[in-house]
C-alpha cells in the first residue's frame, strides 16, 4: 500500500539573525504554490532538448560523464513496473524542486541505483497521481515501497538513507546554518518573483541574504564551506533568477557580491549540478513567454 513519507522540515534558528539580514516586510510564501498555478513550460520538443544540451555540456566543456537520459513519460505512457524493489526518482527535466533532487542523486553517486523517470508536467500520465504519488507533484523518490515528496524532504531522504558522500556536516554551527538556509528557501523564491511581478527592485535585498550567508564560514567556497544540501535547495532558483533578472532587469545579482559570484563559478565546477543543467536559452526564453502571457500571475516550473 501507498504510503506517503515526509520527514519533518528543518526548524527555523532566530539566533543566526544578527549576522544574516533577513529582508524585512516580506512574507513567507511556498514555492510550490508560486511555481505551480499555470500550465508547465516543458514542451516535446524539450523532450530532446534537454539531453541534447546536457550531453554537449559534460562531453565538450568539462568533460563531465555524460548519463543516457530516458525519454519523458506523459499521459499515453505505460507506468513502470511500480514497488517492484527498484529505487525511483520521478522528475522533470525542466522543474527546479526536481532539480534539487536530481542534483542529490548525482552528487551522492548514485546514477545507479536510482533510476530516472521523468515525467511531462503539463500531460502527466493519471498513473502517477493514482499509483505513485497522490498530490501529483514533482520531485517524488520511490524507496522501500514507500514514496517521499516534496523536494527538501527528498533530498535530506536521499542524503541519509542512501551511501555516497555526506552532504551536510558535522559542525553545528554548520548544521544551524543549514536550517536557516533550508527555511528561508521559500521567502527567498518567492520574493524575488514577487519583486519582478511588481516592477521593483526588493529582489535585490533576497541576494543580499545569500552573500551575508556565504561570508559565514570561510573554509570553502559554499554557504557550509563544502557543498552541501543547503547549495543543492538554492542551486536551480539562482540559476534561473539570474538570466531572468539580467535578460529583463538588467540587473547583474553578482554585482557588489563577490562571494556569490565565487558561489555561481564554484558550483557550475560541480559536476552533479551541472550534468542537471538545462539549455539556459531555452530555460530564458520560456520564462520569458510567461512574463509576456502572464504578466500578473506567478511564475511556474521552468
Amino acid at each position: 500500500m501507498l504510503r506517503v513519507f515526509r520527514p519533518l522540515l528543518l526548524s527555523s534558528k532566530n539566533n543566526l539573525k544578527s549576522s544574516i539580514r533577513i529582508p524585512r516586510n516580506t512574507k513567507s510564501y511556498s514555492l510550490s504554490n508560486l511555481f505551480s498555478p499555470l500550465p508547465c513550460l516543458c514542451s516535446t520538443n524539450y523532450k530532446t532538448r534537454v539531453i541534447t544540451a546536457t550531453a554537449s555540456m559534460a562531453t565538450t566543456s568539462l568533460n563531465v560523464p555524460v548519463e543516457t537520459l530516458p525519454p519523458v513519460l506523459d499521459s499515453t505512457s505505460e507506468p513502470p513496473s511500480i514497488f517492484d524493489g527498484t529505487t525511483r526518482l520521478y522528475i522533470s527535466y525542466v522543474c527546479p524542486y526536481a532539480q534539487r533532487a536530481w542534483i542529490t542523486r548525482n552528487s551522492k553517486g548514485l546514477q545507479e541505483k536510482i533510476k530516472l523517470v521523468p515525467i511531462e508536467l503539463n500531460n502527466k500520465p493519471d498513473w502517477y497521481k493514482e499509483k505513485v504519488y497522490p498530490p501529483n507533484k514533482l520531485p517524488a523518490l520511490e524507496h522501500n515501497n514507500q514514496v517521499i515528496g516534496e523536494s527538501l524532504d527528498v533530498i535530506k531522504y536521499l542524503d541519509t538513507n542512501f551511501e555516497g558522500p555526506t552532504l551536510l556536516p558535522n559542525d553545528p554551527a554548520k548544521r544551524e546554518l543549514a536550517e536557516e538556509l533550508l527555511a528561508y528557501t521559500g521567502e527567498f523564491g518567492g520574493g524575488v518573483i514577487r519583486s519582478v511581478l511588481k516592477g521593483n527592485q526588493d529582489f535585490g535585498a533576497h541576494f543580499d541574504y545569500l552573500e551575508a550567508a556565504l561570508s559565514k564560514f570561510s573554509d570553502g567556497p559554499f554557504f557550509l564551506g563544502e557543498f552541501s544540501l543547503a547549495d543543492i535547495a538554492y542551486a536551480p532558483f539562482v540559476e534561473r533568477y539570474q538570466m531572468l533578472l539580467l535578460d529583463v532587469k538588467k540587473y547583474d545579482i553578482t554585482t557588489g557580491r563577490p562571494k556569490l559570484a565565487s558561489w555561481i563559478e564554484e558550483l557550475n565546477k560541480i559536476d552533479g549540478y551541472i550534468q542537471t543543467k538545462y539549455d539556459p536559452a531555452e530555460l530564458l526564453a520560456a520564462m520569458k513567454r510567461v512574463f509576456v502571457s502572464h504578466p500578473t500571475q506567478p511564475l511556474l516550473h521552468f
